[in-house]
């Protein structure tokens, strides 16, 4: 999983909307936790039941996107099975007693309540909290991948403002190939070649490798189609200094 992360641009108004959502989601965090230790016999699945009863209950949990409250509901069983796993590993001294949340500073969307733009510039949130269109600055270029590869995103408030932190899903590969080269290092080297200011934009296809080779790549249906690796004449020189073709 990859995590990009933009700063965003918006107005006041935007900006108090999503100090909002994050308060409705430390909300429902809380809320989550609070029925537990009055519930101790719940698994995850009715925390996520109970966001839809706190969403009919208050009028300001019911504007935030449902799947964001399942967000918070899913930050809260992560503390509480976090707290079973120390019980039962037999951990010495504290346990981690899952603790209400007094300072939240971010809300995590699933795969709705957000539609980002056709160039990758802006996000508009689309539930009831009125955050609407936010601008996208940042090195990292979202055209190389699709909008269903993308997970998770969140809004995070620090001090400098306000960021948005797409997750997503590189782990599947669709293109029906086998890679003999270390995919993950290649990867790597890429992110870090698109944080660089210069070179954001420029597009892997066209690229090429490092040691200027062809790309040896396997089809998953004929593996006996294996690329060719190509003889490259180089150039080597004789004692006399009169080169010759190997």
């Amino acid at each position: 999983m990859l995590v990009f992360e933009f700063k965003a641009y918006g107005n006041k108004s935007q900006f108090t909307a999503v100090d909002e959502a994050i308060r409705t989601a430390q909300f429902v965090r809380n809320s989550c936790l609070r029925y537990w230790t009055e519930n101790k016999k719940i698994d995850k699945y009715d925390l996520n039941k109970y966001c839809a009863v706190l969403a009919s209950e208050f009028p300001f949990a019911d504007a935030l996107n449902s799947q964001a409250r399942q967000a918070s509901a899913e930050r809260a069983w992560s503390a509480i099975s976090r707290f079973y796993e120390n019980c039962k590993k037999g951990i010495s001294g504290k346990k981690g007693y899952p603790q209400f949340q007094k300072n939240c500073r971010s809300v995590e969307y699933k795969s709705t309540g957000w539609k980002l733009a056709t160039d990758r510039k802006s996000i508009k949130f689309t539930d009831k909290k009125g955050i609407g269109k936010l601008k996208l600055k940042g090195t990292r270029d979202l055209h190389f991948y699709s909008c269903s590869q993308i997970k998770r995103v969140r809004l995070v408030k620090r001090a400098s403002g306000v960021y948005v932190q797409f997750c997503i899903d590189v782990d599947r590969c669709k293109c029906g190939c086998l890679m003999d080269r270390d995919f993950n290092a290649a990867r790597n080297i890429l992110s870090r070649g698109l944080g660089t200011v210069g070179h954001t934009g420029t597009f892997a296809l066209n690229a090429s490798n490092a040691l200027g080779d062809e790309s040896s790549t396997i089809e998953e249906r004929n593996p006996a189609s294996a690329s060719h690796v190509i003889d490259q004449r180089i150039p080597v020189r004789s004692r006399r200094g009169v080169s010759k073709q190997h």
